[in-house]
């Protein structure tokens, strides 16, 4: 059975840094290449957004209101994932979930191409 826990987040000022773990333990799929892991966010009354993607073999993608600013990573050694994020923002105030697959999908981006999920932590940013 696979259990995702996300950690890290916190309340933080315009400008800070945090890095947000998630441990995807019972997670059989780190030697699949191929496969997706990702960060989600989401914003109260909005609809949940894929942030940051990384295919377990390597390669990441990012939406542009967080690039250069997020970065992404994975330690299977650990069952882990990370989100590295500086410069941070107000308008990051968000929940931020850990998603990970278990399937091929051509297409990272979409929530429906996730089957873990953690309950989330929350990332507040003052001004």
């Amino acid at each position: 059975q696979v259990h995702v826990v996300e950690s890290g987040g916190g309340s933080v000022q315009a400008g800070g840094s945090l890095t947000l773990s998630c441990v995807v333990s019972g997670y059989s799929y780190w030697g699949y290449r191929d496969y997706c892991m990702a960060w989600f966010r989401q914003v109260q009354g909005k609809e949940r957004e894929g942030i940051a993607i990384i295919r377990i073999g390597g390669g990441s993608d990012y939406v542009d209101s967080v690039k250069g600013r997020f970065t992404i990573s994975r330690d299977p050694s650990k069952d882990s994932l990370y989100l590295h994020i500086n410069s941070l923002k107000p308008e990051d105030t968000a929940m931020y979930y850990c998603a990970a697959n278990n399937a091929y999908y051509p297409d990272c981006s979409r929530e429906t191409s996730y089957a873990y999920w953690g309950q989330g932590t929350q990332v507040t940013v003052s001004s």
